[in-house]
């Protein structure tokens, strides 16, 4: 009994001294719903340099959905570090195979680039297929990615599907991701963020990916989420919105500049 004791005091020492020891992230609430133009949504921006969020809307900020093509970050990472594609762009080439599909972009071969910049579907359906579900959720586990759930099939579970994560937790996916925190070579770290950078001039570098729920002919949610590099420092960003229309990956991605320009940042 006396050993018991001791092992509970030990054991609550260490975790008060542990507790005592940590630093507190700073938490700024912010008021951006003049952004949203009635939609409903969240907006996270994290400063490493200084640990500190900016978050509009927390509760929605906190909930789940699906990625939709901003998984396509990840779904890129682990194609590469698996080997199932080579580091040379240009030999990850994949043909087309004459499917119409409507939006004109995805009807031609595409390689790991093109299919990033195009966010085209049916090449990371593809790429999933190679990958596997073993490895894919061996990845999806050791990341911590949102509640990790490809059941919803090996090339659907990432859109409006099974696979579920909320704006706070793509910022921490994203946050580990670029400190190296995560099982990704710094090569394919840099190929898949040179992949999504959208603008790098006058010292600012923008980088992201759009992602949209479509159902019934109307667009019911929408992601941007990325990084901002400016003056020596990075700023880590998820941006969602909801509605019965025009709640797409576009939208987020319009909303994120408007802030990101109040806020000096571009």
């Amino acid at each position: 009994m006396r050993k018991f004791l001791m092992t509970l005091l030990i054991m609550g020492a260490i975790q008060w001294t542990t507790m005592a020891g940590a630093t507190a992230a700073t938490v700024i609430r912010e008021d951006f719903s003049r952004y949203f133009d009635g939609l409903t949504g969240a907006f996270v921006l994290y400063e490493p340099a200084t640990d500190t969020y900016r978050i509009y809307n927390e509760e929605q900020s906190n909930k789940r959905l699906s990625p939709c093509s901003s998984f396509k970050i990840f779904n890129s990472l682990i194609g590469l570090e698996t080997g199932v594609l080579d580091r040379n762009d240009t030999l990850t080439l994949m043909p087309w195979d004459g499917t119409h599909y409507d939006t004109a972009g995805w009807n031609r071969d595409h390689t790991l680039a093109s299919a990033t910049r195009e966010s085209v579907v049916w090449y990371f359906q593809a790429l999933a297929r190679r990958i596997g579900a073993e490895r894919m959720q061996l990845y999806l586990d050791r990341i911590g990615y949102g509640n990790r759930d490809i059941s919803g099939g090996l090339t659907r579970f990432w859109l409006r599907s099974s696979l579920q994560i909320s704006a706070m937790e793509q910022v921490d996916v994203l946050k580990r991701l670029y400190a190296g925190e995560l099982p990704f070579s710094a090569e394919s770290r840099a190929i898949v963020l040179q992949n999504i950078t959208l603008a790098n001039e006058n010292g600012i570098k923008f980088m992201g990916k759009t992602g949209s729920g479509y159902q019934d002919g109307k667009w019911i949610f929408g992601w941007f989420v990325g990084y901002i590099e400016t003056q020596g420092k990075v700023y880590v960003f998820a941006t969602n919105v909801e509605g019965a229309d025009e709640a797409s990956g576009v939208k987020a991605r319009e909303i994120t500049r408007r802030i990101a320009k109040e806020l000096g940042l571009l």
